[in-house]
């Protein structure tokens, strides 16, 4: 979980705080602090599950409690961040920074994605998704796909709940794949 957070700081440092440092660096102060906060964060989190697995008996309640501790650390750090993304950087990028260059900075950031990491990005995200985003997303991924769209929407889809799955296809408006007893109970 902590190395695909600190990835994703990656990205937004790799990608979005340039941007962000031209156009609101006030900002890009304020997510570079929450950045130095989250790390912290996982580290502590990071070497306290490493520790546990070698803890002796008489002391593995104590661990287990800093441990959690330390989890809840990291929630509350991490929360704070992406309030700060939501309040503060975002609305910097929409005010100071024009679509194109942000059109520029999102496609820099798929190009930097193999497709393999691209897929498995949506499939992070898809169910997490209300359904007209989530059909909108799709639909874009498939129609890019050309001669994988089947394979594509099918790897796509089997993250998603049965509910979740009928739903997108009959947005995307294409029968649902899958065994005769799936679609039944869909």
């Amino acid at each position: 979980m902590t190395q695909e957070l600190r990835e994703h700081a990656d990205h937004e440092d790799t990608f979005i705080h340039q941007l962000l440092r031209e156009r609101a660096p006030e900002a890009a102060d304020a997510l570079d602090a929450e950045h130095i906060r989250l790390d912290a964060a996982f580290t502590a989190l990071d070497e306290r599950a490493r520790a546990l697995p070698g803890t002796p008996a008489d002391a593995l309640l104590d661990a287990q409690h800093a441990l959690y501790l330390a989890l809840n650390e990291m929630i509350s750090a991490y929360l704070a961040h992406l309030h700060v993304e939501e309040t503060v950087a975002m609305p910097a990028l929409w005010q100071y920074a024009g679509d194109d260059e942000l059109s520029a900075v999102f496609a820099a950031f798929r190009a930097s994605r193999t497709p393999e990491q691209a897929l498995q990005d949506l499939r992070k995200m898809l169910p997490a998704l209300p359904p007209a985003p989530r059909a909108a997303i799709v639909r874009g991924v498939i129609e890019a796909a050309d001669d994988h769209a089947d394979s594509t929407l099918a790897a796509l889809a089997t993250v998603l709940s049965p509910g979740q799955r009928n739903r997108l296809y009959v947005d995307l408006g294409v029968p649902e794949a899958g065994t005769p007893r799936e679609n039944e109970q869909a």
